[in-house]
């Protein structure tokens, strides 16, 4: 019973590194990692329960701990620019902002951008405004509350 559990979790461990190479997606490759550790339980002579705990224990800790920092360094949708220095700053508005109309721009940093009201309200042209986001290449700004004259 020993050798063939072996040649089990040996295939187990096969089909989900094909799953991982297939999709890229980190989905199973935490069923090998755990399916690599049973086939050592299964060699050792541990219980076909015993292995079947270890494979679900295994794989969920696998996931749980390694998948955040995998994710965080392999995302293939972020795509780092430079333009994102531009969150925080200001810029002033050089077509009024109007959601409704899809209207709006800001120069800021020697460039013009299109630029969208963060809470839907229209800003004039001429007012202060802080980038709050970017989304695509639109800057999704907020009107800077004016400062009283003192």
């Amino acid at each position: 019973m020993t050798d063939i559990m072996v040649w089990i979790w040996l295939g187990v461990m096969a089909l989900a590194v094909f799953v991982e190479m297939s999709t890229m997606a980190l989905v199973s490759v935490w069923c090998a990692v755990g399916a690599l550790v049973c086939v050592f339980a299964a060699y050792l002579g541990a219980s076909l329960q015993a292995q079947i705990l270890l494979f679900v224990g295994v794989s969920i800790l696998t996931a749980a701990v390694v998948r955040p920092l995998a994710k965080k360094y392999a995302d293939p949708h972020k795509v780092p620019t430079n333009a994102d220095r531009l969150v925080g700053m200001e810029g002033r508005v050089t077509e009024t902002i109007n959601n409704d109309y899809p209207t709006g721009a800001v120069y800021i940093d020697g460039k013009t951008w299109t630029a969208r009201s963060v809470d839907g309200a229209v800003i004039p042209k001429g007012e202060m405004v802080e980038i709050e986001r970017m989304e695509g290449i639109k800057l999704i700004v907020r009107a800077k509350a004016a400062v009283p004259a003192a």
